[in-house]
């Protein structure tokens, strides 16, 4: 059995995708790009912006769910420019406080609407 989460405080999907599915006691939630949910805007003026856009739209959706940080076991990271990669890690890194989640992060040639970064990820609860 599957349940869609989708909640005001996410960017709505820019696809035919939900924002995340519960399935169990696991959390499956798109990738999240930098858009603000509240001015519909991407926030772009920075990649320290933009991460921190991203990883506030996954915790609207992990919270929502039933979820925290400590649950995510897995994470995708899409960049447009690997040259950014230092400046992500250290922001991403501030949101994992236990053991990090297992993750790669790969340069890609381009993201949906042009953002330069795109993450995804999976939660459990045990």
């Amino acid at each position: 059995m599957k349940k869609a989460i989708s909640i005001p405080n996410a960017p709505a999907p820019v696809g035919p995708y939900s924002q995340a599915i519960l399935s169990g006691n696991m959390l499956f939630v798109s990738g999240q790009i930098p858009l603000n949910p509240t001015t519909g805007k991407l926030v772009n003026d920075s990649i320290e912006a933009s991460t921190h856009q991203v990883m506030q739209n996954i915790y609207s959706l992990l919270t929502a769910a039933g979820f925290e940080w400590d649950n995510v076991v897995k994470c995708s990271i899409f960049l447009k420019n690997l040259n950014d990669f230092s400046t992500v890690n250290a922001i991403y890194a501030t949101y994992f406080n236990e053991i990090p989640p297992a993750r790669e992060t790969v340069e890609v040639a381009r993201l949906p609407l042009d953002v330069s970064i795109e993450i995804s990820c999976i939660a459990v609860k045990q």
